[in-house]
């Protein structure tokens, strides 16, 4: 858990580091180029590395239909956001692609729901700690996800960073992040994981409202980047740790598997409608500052990152209150008391 954790957490900064290596020496294509010799080494090494987990005893089955409406309802959906400050909200585009998006999802469910073997069987939701974890999860992920984006374009943009020189910038935020995973590890055995997720969530909204105070002219990378990057990041490695604990918490084995899988792909949705919604605030933003007048492109778009960086506290104080009312405190004490005996492991192996 904690290896996973560490990993996940400084994962949005060591790849915002070495995209920018990629960018300075080898173009941006290579960003993307570089995803094919990687993928395709893990899929040599998967069958070699990883123990065979089929179970003889049941039928095989794929659900395909459950595969691609949900794929395509989830896709179409950020692209209607992503998409709708230029198209407009109100505009035939916006609205049928919306609901396409939304009646694809609502198919999912419907397909879910009567499937022999689902994708996503409901059932596992019965769980209460289950449930509050994938739904802080994914605002974790729309709080944390889309900040990398935004700290990116500051510094290029307004700070007139190259891409090395941002990338480098992103090291004590990764450093960061590993180190507070670390200590998190400890305060879920001792104090349990619910408020060590919602210190995390608190400190996280901290580091984004003060990131909304960026400025422009005059910025700088001390005073406006470095320092609440790194409360940022301590708020982050204390809040992965504890979300990913809580969302496998009382899970039998046979279903480990699915509950960390979907932890995971709650922080990954909720990263990809957080950027979406965010770029379109920030865009809108900065659009409205052109056009009242302002003349300096980097104080335009500073005001847009301010209004991103807002929101995106927004969402992680909406995450420290759902956390505290959605997440058994019963199963965070009884699995820090456990921690303590040793009756359980405090960094669990399905993660």
């Amino acid at each position: 858990m904690l290896e996973r954790s560490a990993v996940a957490g400084s994962g949005g900064a060591a790849g915002v580091l070495l995209g920018g290596v990629l960018t300075e020496y080898a173009g941006w294509e290579w960003v993307l180029y570089v995803n094919v010799p990687i993928a395709l080494t893990a899929a040599w090494l998967a069958p070699r590395l990883l123990a065979e987990s089929r179970d003889e005893g049941r039928t095989r089955a794929f659900d395909v239909a459950g595969a691609v409406t949900v794929t395509a309802g989830l896709a179409l959906l950020v692209y209607t956001l992503v998409d709708a400050n230029s198209a407009g909200w109100g505009s035939t585009q916006t609205l049928l692609l919306g609901a396409l998006s939304l009646a694809l999802l609502a198919a999912f469910v419907a397909v879910e729901s009567r499937t022999g073997h689902p994708l996503m069987p409901f059932a596992i939701f019965r769980l209460q700690t289950l449930r509050g974890a994938n739904v802080v999860g994914l605002l974790i992920g729309m709080a944390l996800f889309s900040m990398f984006f935004f700290i990116s374009l500051y510094l290029q943009q307004v700070l007139g960073y190259d891409a090395l020189d941002a990338g480098l910038a992103y090291l004590p935020l990764a450093l960061t992040i590993i180190v507070s995973a670390g200590a998190a590890s400890q305060l879920v055995t001792r104090i349990g994981f619910k408020p060590t997720l919602i210190t995390g969530l608190v400190l996280i909204a901290a580091g984004l409202t003060w990131f909304a105070q960026v400025s422009a002219p005059g910025g700088s990378y001390v005073g406006d980047v470095l320092f609440p990057s790194l409360l940022a990041a301590a708020g982050l490695g204390l809040a992965f740790v504890p979300v990913t604990i809580a969302a496998v918490t009382g899970i039998s084995p046979s279903e480990a598997g699915l509950a960390s899988g979907l932890i995971n792909t709650a922080q990954q949705i909720g990263g990809a409608l957080g950027l979406a919604i965010l770029a379109t605030i920030a865009n809108g933003t900065t659009d409205d500052a052109i056009a009242g007048g302002e003349r300096n492109p980097a104080v335009a778009l500073t005001e847009g990152f301010q209004d991103a960086f807002l929101i995106g506290a927004g969402f992680a104080v909406l995450g420290a209150v759902l956390a505290a009312t959605l997440i058994s405190s019963s199963d965070s004490r009884e699995h820090a008391e456990a921690a303590r005996s040793g009756e359980v492991a405090t960094a669990p192996a399905v993660a």
